[in-house]
């Protein structure tokens, strides 16, 4: 797809190792294949907005940052739930797709399907163009 994969926590690279081998790899075969960075003291984290200094850990969190380092997209979740892959992989399909063509595209938007040409003719016309 044409993108960079990062994994940044306050863990150390020694506890990621270790993760990798003794959990990671039994989910994912060969482990998680992006690199995994150690984000000591929450610096990174801080930046954008997900370093919890009480508990000195990232709240995790996902960010889609275009070519030109914009964050389009972002999403921060606390442990108890899970993130979803697939919406993820979507909305970067879409991201790429809008950024290619200058098209807009609905929520829940997939390859193939209807997009929209912004402009002052869509204004109040979205429900003509756009039928879910």
């Amino acid at each position: 797809m044409g993108v960079e994969v990062l994994a940044i926590s306050t863990d150390s690279r020694f506890v990621h190792q270790i993760w990798q081998e003794q959990e990671l790899s039994k989910m994912v075969t060969g482990g998680v294949p992006f690199p995994m960075l150690s984000d000591a003291g929450g610096k990174i984290g801080a930046v954008y907005g997900v370093y919890d200094e009480t508990a000195g850990v990232d709240i995790r969190g996902r960010f889609i940052i275009d070519p030109d380092f914009v964050i389009r997209a972002m999403e921060v979740l606390t442990p108890e739930v899970g993130r979803s892959p697939d919406e993820l992989i979507r909305q970067i399909k879409a991201f790429q797709h809008a950024r290619n063509t200058g098209e807009v595209l609905p929520s829940g938007w997939q390859p193939g399907e209807a997009t929209l040409q912004p402009g002052p003719a869509l204004v109040g016309r979205v429900w003509e163009k756009w039928k879910p």
